[in-house]
């Protein structure tokens, strides 16, 4: 389960072994606190996030470059970039999000519900079936539906060029 996770949250098997290492001698000194009001699997699941959290802030920082600001060979422009995306980011992603949010309206009522409870509101299968009063398979068949009608519809509006699709790129998984 903590390896699975660790991979999963960070993408990478680079540490993997040291990552699960410091989980699990995170959850050892954190025993004694532990109250038992949680499954250990929780608390352990917890402490996997906390450490692919710290992982990510050490890749960024890693990542980040080291520049000068007494530095003469270029301008201060390029030695601080913004660390926030840039208004053309902004502006795509926004039309994206208008884009999906007006094909998401063309898809039939249960086939919107079970990909907004899924996907948004991350409900299982089973949280989704009794909350609709559906079957679980049949679940499973409008989730895979509504995604494949949801990425249609996207495609679509990209190839007949509509303003809100421009620089729109299909970001639904099957």
């Amino acid at each position: 389960m903590v390896f699975r996770t660790l991979l999963r949250l960070t993408g990478s098997r680079e540490h993997l072994d040291d990552l699960a290492q410091d989980v699990f001698l995170r959850l050892y000194r954190a025993l004694p606190s532990f109250r038992g009001e949680s499954l250990v699997t929780t608390y352990l699941y917890r402490i996997a996030v906390n450490v692919a959290q710290d992982e990510w802030k050490r890749r960024r920082r890693d990542a980040q470059a080291l520049v000068s600001i007494s530095d003469e060979t270029s301008g201060w422009e390029d030695r601080l970039p913004h660390p926030g995306r840039n208004a053309e980011e902004l502006i795509e992603e926004r039309e994206f999000e208008r884009l999906v949010e007006g094909q998401l309206q063309r898809l039939s009522r249960v086939e919107r519900a079970v990909l907004v409870l899924y996907h948004q509101e991350e409900r299982t299968y089973e949280q989704i079936a009794l909350a609709l009063g559906l079957p679980l398979g049949t679940v499973r068949t409008h989730l895979h539906r509504g995604r494949k009608k949801l990425r249609e519809g996207i495609e679509a509006a990209r190839v007949e060029g509509l303003p809100e699709a421009k620089g729109a790129e299909c970001k639904v998984s099957a």
